[in-house]
């Protein structure tokens, strides 16, 4: 019996397609991130997988399962209706200080939690956060392809986005994953008040050479025409430090005058989302660890897969591990 019905495709990229599918059994709706079998599972694609499935947080896209199909490794997501916070930003253009905010806040809600978990992102963007589609969106923070377990060791690869990368990220040394992730929230900050990349040459926007040398300089500026009040100049200061050691806190962020006007209470100090909990998906560890490893044999199909056409994923031929060998629904 097959389990899911795809609905449409909401992503694609080099190494991956995401579709939107119901699920059979219960109607609800998820996403199925698609990866080919073989060379392309990698340690990348294990972090991500490792480091999401532990995550459990209001404003982080909740893991649900990982699974095989006779072509590719399947890893099942909560669906976020509302598509990209960067898909608003362009349609708007640019927000209020305060919408901004109300975004912003909700990131450091999602950030404070991985950073509880010892999991720093690395590639915090607009396009890596989702909104779920209530009339008061609610942010998702979804990709954890770059994360890093921060129990393992301390960063020093070069990766992320390049408009939202931090300096020390860019010396190829050891490096605070925590205090990285808050340049790019600064960045996510920047672009959703201004509409527009603060360390872009607005000369010359597609040069990467020039962007990484005015990141490394620190050379930004706040534009004249849109005003913003004097505590979110502030904190942009606090943020867009070269010297991560005098960089801007995220519990230092959670206390500026700037970030605690209209703070839901939710979000306060004690709060319902201020959470230390764990993900407890249907899998074991073990169980997803095999099949990764499953996953990683090279393929003896065609690359092109029927799987992946059609209005249906006969994800029951090969899927293995977790609830759906009773005829369960996934949860």
């Amino acid at each position: 019996m097959e389990r899911y019905e795809i609905l449409q495709d909401i992503g694609a990229g080099n190494f991956a397609v995401t579709k939107l599918v119901r699920e059979k059994c219960s109607g609800e709706l998820y996403c199925i991130k698609l990866i080919e079998r073989g060379k392309k599972i990698d340690e990348n694609v294990q972090r991500e997988i490792m480091n999401h499935r532990s995550l459990k947080h209001p404003n982080i896209v909740e893991f649900k399962k990982v699974l095989l199909t006779p072509t590719h490794l399947g890893i099942v997501m909560e669906y976020a209706a509302g598509g990209e916070l960067y898909e608003r930003i362009c349609k708007a253009g640019k927000f209020s200080e305060d919408e901004a905010r109300f975004f912003f806040q909700q990131l450091i809600s999602g950030l404070t939690y991985c950073h509880k978990m010892h999991i720093c992102h690395r590639d915090l963007k607009l396009e890596n956060s989702l909104l779920d589609g209530g009339t008061t969106p609610r942010v998702k923070i979804c990709d954890f392809g770059y994360s890093k377990s921060l129990l393992q060791s301390q960063p020093k690869s070069v990766v992320g986005t390049p408009n939202y990368i931090a300096p020390e990220v860019l010396s190829r040394k050891k490096y605070d994953g925590k205090i990285s992730d808050v340049w790019s929230c600064g960045v996510t900050l920047f672009v959703m008040i201004f509409g527009a990349y603060p360390f872009e040459d607005p000369q010359d926007p597609l040069n990467f050479t020039k962007t990484i040398r005015r990141i490394l300089s620190v050379h930004y500026s706040i534009p004249q025409n849109i005003g913003v009040s004097g505590e979110c100049r502030h904190l942009f200061s606090k943020i867009f430090v070269a010297n991560p050691e005098q960089r801007i806190t995220i519990p230092e962020i959670k206390s500026h005058p700037w970030f605690v006007k209209n703070l839901p209470m939710e979000m306060m100090e004690g709060g319902s989302w201020e959470s230390n909990a764990v993900n407890n998906p249907s899998q074991s560890v073990e169980e997803v660890q095999s099949i990764i490893q499953q996953a990683r044999r090279p393929l003896k199909v065609p690359t092109v897969s029927r799987h992946l056409t059609g209005s249906s994923m006969a994800l029951d031929e090969a899927d293995v591990g977790g609830p759906e060998t009773n005829g369960d629904c996934v949860r």
